[in-house]
């Protein structure tokens, strides 16, 4: 086949090597060639799109579609990016197709939509049987088709357009993927909760496939991970409008953004749940210990500030977390991770920072609501004394 018809120039020729090793082990890239893999396709397509977003105005949103053809949708309002080179990272649409991104570089709070860090196009469009890139870009519309990777012809226009955006839609390779049905209930829930930890963000998700008609959901939470406590303590539960106390707050010592919302409901067991870049982190890590420090700071000095008997340190974490809700979540520019599976976060400095802030604004709303606050820090001593 000539190289006119493969539609390889210079970057395509760059490409092969890389196409070819992940098309031979696609498990490698995302997973496994089951249903895992294929929502991992998904969630790589879906977190370049996010992350243009986020990087763009406030409010952005995705739509990720599930089409009627087996096929997946994903458009965003991002800011414009060319399909040549020439945009803010070197290079435009077209290598980000074509050329395996490089190792990430620190400085940017990245929010992982995948478990992998990955979340890039290269992967998806080589795994994909098809692939058609749009972009709104200068006015214009553009369009360019790819098959298992490699580019059909150069980008067409066709027509003018308003604002700017990317739509990018792929059929996953059913000679590669064990199935191509991806599970609308997986998709949804992640979508919740990265438009949980992205405050503003709008994330849809429609489903074509039914023959009953299409369900659709959509998510956005203006108060990001306060939502994300109440609709926990919801689930649990509790039928009483929370009493949700939260923050944001930046540190320039952990080179990053914390966002830390808890409430105390009810005497069920805790449920304290850390993210890391808008991944979870399901062992925990210095930002969970930081906000246990805070916390038991916090407790220890409202009741010996009012003479309550705290006992000689801080109250046990066992006290503490009775039927509390919390989700303590970090973006940083350099994070750290114990562990090949990246699900307990290192970063020392994290530690000291978190419960800093949770310590002073944790403390601060006590003092701003003092009944709540005595009914609170009772109950944590009461529990110490029953032991």
């Amino acid at each position: 086949m000539s190289r006119k018809r493969m539609g390889y120039g210079g970057v395509g020729i760059e490409a092969l090597e890389g196409r070819e090793a992940v098309r031979k082990r696609p498990g490698m890239w995302v997973g496994s060639t089951g249903e895992r893999g294929l929502h991992e396709l998904v969630f790589q397509v879906v977190g370049w799109s996010v992350n243009r977003v986020l990087a763009g105005r406030e409010g952005g949103s995705v739509d990720v579609t599930l089409t009627y053809d087996g096929g997946v949708r994903v458009a965003d309002d991002g800011p414009e990016v060319p399909f040549g080179a020439g945009g803010d990272s070197g290079g435009g649409l077209e290598a980000l197709l074509t050329r395996m991104p490089a190792a990430e570089r620190g400085g940017r709070r990245i929010a992982h939509v995948s478990p992998v860090d990955r979340a890039g196009l290269f992967v998806p469009n080589v795994l994909s049987s098809r692939l058609t890139a749009e972009v709104r870009h200068g006015g214009t519309r553009r369009v360019q088709e790819y098959a298992r990777g490699v580019a059909g012809a150069r980008p067409v226009a066709t027509g003018l357009t308003a604002g700017s955006g990317t739509v990018i839609a792929f059929w996953p390779d059913a000679e590669l993927f064990e199935t191509t049905r991806c599970s609308f209930a997986v998709l949804a829930e992640r979508f919740r909760q990265v438009s949980f930890l992205n405050r503003g963000l709008g994330i849809s998700l429609t489903d074509e496939r039914p023959a009953g008609g299409a369900r659709a959901v959509s998510f956005r939470f203006p108060d990001g991970v306060r939502d994300f406590v109440a609709a926990l303590d919801a689930e649990a539960g509790t039928f009483l409008p929370p009493d949700v106390i939260g923050f944001e707050h930046e540190d320039p010592r952990m080179a990053g953004t914390m966002e830390v919302a808890l409430l105390w409901s009810g005497s069920r067991p805790e449920d304290v749940r850390g993210f890391t870049n808008s991944r979870a982190t399901r062992q925990g890590g210095t930002h969970v210990d930081g906000f246990r420090d805070g916390v038991a700071a916090a407790v220890t000095a409202y009741a010996r500030g009012r003479g309550l008997p705290a006992g000689d340190g801080a109250p046990r974490a066992d006290r503490i977390g009775d039927g509390l809700t919390a989700v303590v979540s970090v973006k940083l520019d350099h994070p750290e991770y114990l562990g090949a599976t990246r699900e307990l976060l290192g970063n020392t400095e994290v530690r000291g920072c978190v419960g800093e802030a949770v310590r002073e604004h944790l403390g601060r709303w006590f003092d701003e609501q003092p009944q709540r606050a005595a009914q609170i820090v009772d109950r944590i001593l009461r529990t110490g004394h029953r032991d």
